[in-house]
């Protein structure tokens, strides 16, 4: 049996460990990163890179919403024959067409690794997808992607990028590793130009590389590396293409043209869109694709109040994968989304359209938004808080991302509502 004094130094010792946990605990909480939030703002995008072709638009990540949520949010615009330069992140993206119909997003070639110098061009495609305003693609992280504007309306697209994924293993900074031209880092452009004391004279990653090297990696003389490198092309991220877009593609046999022309719409659209892996051959077979802008295809609809669609990994598999899913949503003029929360993840809501009167609602009761969201504007609600919106006096039309592949709502009111739940008392 233990002595009183024995039991005494043992009592002293856990209170201490307690409290040192206790302590830590409390100093992680703090931390910057966590969703200490007292007011939320419908924020507007704070910087703007004009580029040949269009401009680059993005949100301030280091803001205490984008830190809550670990995201980071860019919204392109590419111009008729506009090439969004061949690029690839950090973290997982999901891309959402706003507007646009004869455009092309599209990544680079398969293979990549000990490819065989004497391997044939037409085995050298890459995987090109079509697309119409609506959709939204899914990449996972590392993958490299571009996109042209075939069209004669500008291709606009709003892109989320997570973060705070497991695949990023960086860090919360969100970062563009670009495979061409000379384009600022939207995200970094004043830290980076603190860090190198001015503009940065090559930004992609073959600037770094020594050109005997490249030149012998890639069989080609050291002039065309010097072309690669692009020290002195100042077009931005998105240039435009002189004459037509060459792409090495397989050939479209006749059925496929047949499938195109009986899909009307979609398939008439001319855009594209694509991903590659770089490392593995399913990412090529993978669908990274789907259509929420239909109405058709409304997950919930109220006559007179308007609809909303939902994409996660039930119907987009690779969501799984990159944990993110996605809602659209349109209310008519004066109807109202009831109260309710988000079981299992953040929700970064982009309004397409029209405005709405929104109210947010945290775990003290307190209210931490009670304002307008108008077009071309980012609220985030962040997990667990409570939110209703009402529609202004016309249409209101938003997309909304989420960080769970299969993220859920639970409403306060209604007939699925958890206050319905409770019963009624006799």
């Amino acid at each position: 049996m233990a002595k009183p004094s024995q039991l005494s130094v043992l009592l002293v010792s856990l209170v201490i460990l307690f409290r040192g946990c206790l302590a830590a605990n409390q100093q992680q909480w703090q931390q910057p990163n966590d969703c200490q939030i007292n007011n939320l703002e419908a924020l507007e995008p704070n910087n703007r890179v004009e580029c040949e072709a269009g401009v680059v638009e993005t949100w301030d990540p280091g803001h205490e919403q984008f830190q809550c949520a670990g995201v980071a949010v860019v919204r392109h615009t590419i111009r008729q024959k506009g090439l969004l330069l061949p690029q690839f992140s950090n973290s997982p993206q999901l891309v959402y067409i706003l507007q646009g119909y004869p455009e092309t997003y599209q990544s680079p070639q398969q293979g990549g690794f000990g490819e065989s110098a004497g391997r044939s061009q037409q085995d050298s495609h890459q995987k090109i997808r079509r697309f119409r305003q609506g959709d939204i693609f899914a990449l996972p992280a590392g993958v490299a992607h571009w996109c042209y504007n075939e069209g004669s309306t500008p291709v606009v697209a709003v892109v989320l990028l997570d973060v705070a994924n497991n695949d990023n293993q960086l860090d919360r900074n969100p970062r563009k590793f670009h495979l061409a031209g000379n384009p600022h880092q939207e995200f970094q452009q004043q830290r980076q130009q603190e860090r190198f004391g001015g503009h940065q004279q090559c930004n992609n990653v073959f600037c770094g590389f020594d050109t005997r090297i490249l030149a012998e990696a890639f069989n080609v003389d050291e002039r065309l590396v010097r072309r690669l490198r692009s020290e002195k092309d100042y077009r931005g991220a998105i240039v435009t293409v002189r004459g037509q877009l060459q792409v090495a593609r397989p050939p479209r046999t006749q059925s496929q043209r047949e499938y195109e022309e009986d899909s009307s719409e979609y398939e008439r659209s001319r855009g594209r869109y694509g991903g590659d892996n770089g490392v593995e051959e399913t990412m090529c077979t993978m669908k990274l694709r789907e259509n929420i802008g239909d109405p058709s295809k409304a997950d919930i609809y109220t006559q007179g109040a308007g609809h909303i669609t939902t994409l996660n990994s039930l119907n987009l598999p690779v969501l799984r994968w990159i944990q993110l899913s996605a809602e659209r949503g349109l209310l008519h003029r004066n109807a109202m989304m009831v109260p309710h929360w988000n079981l299992s993840a953040h929700s970064i809501m982009y309004a397409i359209s029209g405005s709405c009167h929104v109210q947010v609602v945290d775990s003290y009761g307190r209210s931490v938004y009670d304002g307008e969201v108008r077009r071309g504007q980012i609220m985030v609600v962040p997990q667990n808080f409570a939110v209703v919106k009402r529609a202004g006096g016309a249409e209101f039309e938003w997309i909304s991302f989420k960080t769970n592949d299969n993220a859920m709502i639970s409403p306060l009111s209604g007939r699925t509502s958890v206050m319905r739940g409770k019963g009624r008392r006799k």
